[in-house]
């Protein structure tokens, strides 16, 4: 079924890669690093949309496995730029949404409740939560915060772009570590 469907493109993926690598000369130890470094871009990529797995971070051991190779060393100062990076994106995941509710018109009830329904999102209802969670607790938020429903919905709304914000600059740093993982390899 869609499993063995998925299945048979991976071994098909694995094994071009396998002998693509091969005729570039790389040595069976590169060759694993290589495609354990391909699967967490690609796991880390994923991680951008699903809570489960944090994006940037799991693509920068993508590149850390390519470092690791025989043939391919980034400089210590790359190295350092793309961990701090990572930190900052990871940072701003949890903070744009907040600030989305905060610029929206949301107050300190809108803040706390875009928090809560970040953290409960995740929990109660993944992966759908992780979308509706910011934007559910900001209107409960500000909803017992004694505002009015059309203020509250404001306040939501501008949680659900704060998120919407952070997916796009993660997508945007594990789209990049991407590029570099290919243009160093090839």
């Amino acid at each position: 079924s869609i499993l063995s469907l998925y299945l048979s493109a991976f071994h098909f993926f694995v094994v071009t890669l396998h002998f693509i690598l091969i005729q570039l000369k790389y040595n069976y130890m590169d060759i694993f690093l290589i495609i354990l470094g391909v699967l967490c871009l690609l796991a880390g990529l994923a991680g951008c949309f699903l809570p489960v797995l944090p994006g940037p971070p799991v693509s920068y051991v993508g590149l850390l496995l390519l470092h690791f190779t025989d043939k391919i060393h980034f400089s210590t100062t790359h190295l350092i730029l793309w961990v701090f990076l990572v930190i900052i994106v990871q940072v701003m995941d949890y903070v744009t949404p907040m600030l989305g509710t905060k610029y929206s018109g949301g107050g300190k009830w809108g803040n706390r409740g875009c928090m809560i329904g970040t953290i409960a999102g995740l929990f109660v209802f993944p992966p759908w939560g992780v979308l509706i969670g910011p934007f559910a607790g900001a209107v409960i938020g500000e909803l017992f915060g004694g505002k009015k429903s059309a203020e509250a919905f404001k306040a939501g709304l501008g949680a659900f772009v704060g998120f919407l914000f952070s997916v796009v600059v993660k997508v945007s740093v594990c789209g990049y570590f991407i590029y570099s993982f290919v243009a160093a390899l090839f």
